[in-house]
């Protein structure tokens, strides 16, 4: 993935160590906020009741109040203050105290003790500081919550690198082994023993398994196919040697004839699976081929040659591969069936009911059509031509007319350029 893509799993885990620091900063600004505002509440509260002490001691020795404290009635106190001092013991020495706050500019902490006769000493002591002081801190814990943000972020982007670069090693691997190259393995990266290495070493032995089960099937495959050249050797002779007017002759050799095709298909198999198989290019008019081998098919095939020049190839692979698809789309397709040669791309064209999705999604599997609508056989012809297609570099896709008019299967000799997407 690419560094600034949101999904990713790196900003993933960044956010998630931003979204804890955002957590803890709350939990602490709160406990501060908290604490700093009941701290205020009992500097302005202590303050109030020293002037209201001050003031007394003034009253009783000079008659007068200060100038600074109200001399009232109850009557005239505010009532949350006038019920306060209402309640208060006279042990405690009746001193009442109201926090009257009406942000954002009005904060007064007022402080009232009876003084005998009905009156009252009132004071009022302005909170403003002590409340700005606390949005000073509000706003600087937020400042450096964001200041730590700046820094957190990125470092616990570049802290997931080393996570980030040992999921992409095993991801490179898995499409390695995805791809056909069954011997691939992640191995152990670095001397981290956590669930990466755990899931790693579970991959590399899924992939050794599944390699051991396909080459047993790979060497199944060629031991049954050996085998079985001997015996129908004796069945080829002994067709052979039958009448040639009988029907039942005509039947036999044509089974023996589809038996021994579908031997050579499992032996060219067997040497495409174990890598034996080598192109010898030449330099071969294409056109001019595909329109013989097409002729030799015996087929009723329309032939289409368009730009096609001469093409660095081996010519006994492209005959297997068009002989293949010919087949194929008169077998499984209906008529008509065209082929088109432009360049150095082999088009076949049919006008049945198309390549099953199967195909589509999953390449040709040996041993499976893919849909019964498509007609019976043992799908070694599209397997082979796969293969041979591997062996010579080139690229063969398997599509269906957009207008579902039809299956259509290109073979692209010139590797690099243009051409239809590869759907199988």
């Amino acid at each position: 993935m690419g560094l600034l893509n949101p999904r990713a799993l790196r900003w993933k885990i960044a956010a998630l160590a931003a979204a804890a620091c955002c957590a803890v900063a709350a939990v602490v600004g709160f406990l501060v906020h908290d604490a700093t505002r009941e701290r205020g509440l009992r500097v302005g509260h202590d303050r109030t009741i020293t002037r209201l002490i001050a003031a007394e001691r003034e009253l009783s020795r000079t008659g007068k109040a200060p100038p600074d404290v109200d001399v009232r009635t109850p009557d005239e106190l505010p009532e949350p203050l006038a019920r306060d001092l209402a309640d208060q013991p006279e042990t405690d020495g009746g001193y009442a105290t109201w926090y009257d706050a009406d942000p954002p500019n009005w904060f007064w902490m007022w402080g009232a003790v009876a003084v005998g006769d009905g009156r009252v000493l009132v004071v009022r002591d302005d909170m403003s500081t002590e409340v700005r002081s606390l949005q000073l801190l509000d706003r600087s814990i937020v400042k450096s919550v964001l200041a730590a943000l700046v820094f957190v972020v990125p470092l616990a982007a570049l802290a997931t690198e080393p996570i980030n670069r040992r999921l992409r090693h095993g991801a490179r691997t898995a499409r390695r082994i995805a791809d056909g190259e069954l011997d691939a393995r992640i191995g152990a990266t670095g001397r981290a023993r956590d669930e990466i290495t755990e899931m790693s070493a579970a991959v590399d032995d899924m992939a050794s398994a599944l390699q051991r089960k396909l080459e047993n099937e790979q060497r199944f495959t060629a031991d049954v196919a050996h085998e079985l050249r001997t015996p129908l050797m004796g069945l080829v002779t002994a067709a052979g040697l039958l009448p040639e007017s009988d029907e039942a002759t005509a039947l036999v050799r044509d089974r023996v004839g589809a038996l021994s095709a579908l031997i050579e298909d499992l032996l060219e198999i067997s040497r495409l699976d174990a890598g034996a198989e080598r192109a010898r290019l030449d330099a071969v008019p294409l056109g001019e081929l595909v329109a013989d081998v097409v002729r030799r098919t015996g087929t009723d095939t329309q032939v289409t040659v368009g730009e096609a020049g001469t093409v660095e190839t081996d010519p006994r692979r492209v005959e297997r591969i068009v002989v293949n698809l010919v087949t194929n789309a008169h077998r499984h397709g209906a008529a008509p069936v065209e082929v088109t040669v432009d360049g150095a791309r082999i088009s076949v064209t049919d006008h049945g009911p198309g390549f099953p999705a199967a195909l589509l999604e999953q390449g040709p599997q040996r041993f499976r059509t893919g849909a019964t609508e498509r007609g019976r056989g043992h799908g070694l012809g599209l397997t082979v031509a796969q293969g041979q297609a591997g062996v010579l570099g080139a690229r063969l896709t398997f599509v269906n007319a957009p207008d579902g008019g039809g299956a259509i299967a290109t073979l692209d000799l010139a590797p690099g350029a243009p051409g239809p997407s590869h759907t199988g």
